[in-house]
């Protein structure tokens, strides 16, 4: 399906969830890269149970994240704060943050500055 609303121009595009598969994490993750282009990216995060699994991690991406579903317990360089859905977090680039999973079935959406090319297939 073309997406594009106009490749000379480039203008933008659409993208439809139903179009995109899951890509497995780990046993308790799955994302979904819902769309990018370069300068930004949009990654659907799922979790299945809850689960202590604060690994700090850093990149030199700035990041939003924004809670859609559930619980979740975020550190930003060992700091933590609980929240919740309709909550949002910013991460400056390479500082350390993660987080824990307080709720099975929380979802979060994550945009990254530039794109994540770890993400892409």
């Amino acid at each position: 399906m073309e997406n594009l609303i106009d490749k000379k121009r480039g203008l933008g595009m659409f993208v439809f969830n139903k179009d995109i598969e899951f890509e497995k994490v780990d046993e308790n993750t799955k994302r979904k890269v819902l769309v990018h282009d370069g300068g930004m990216m949009a990654v659907e995060v799922h979790f299945d149970q809850p689960m202590d699994g604060y690994a700090p991690h850093q990149h030199v991406h700035e990041q939003v994240t924004y809670v859609l579903k559930g619980k979740l317990e975020f550190f930003i360089d060992g700091v933590g704060h609980v929240v919740e859905a309709g909550d949002s977090i910013y991460f400056k680039p390479n500082v350390p943050h993660g987080c824990n999973v307080l709720d099975a079935g929380s979802v979060v959406l994550d945009v990254f500055t530039p794109q994540r090319e770890d993400f892409l297939k």
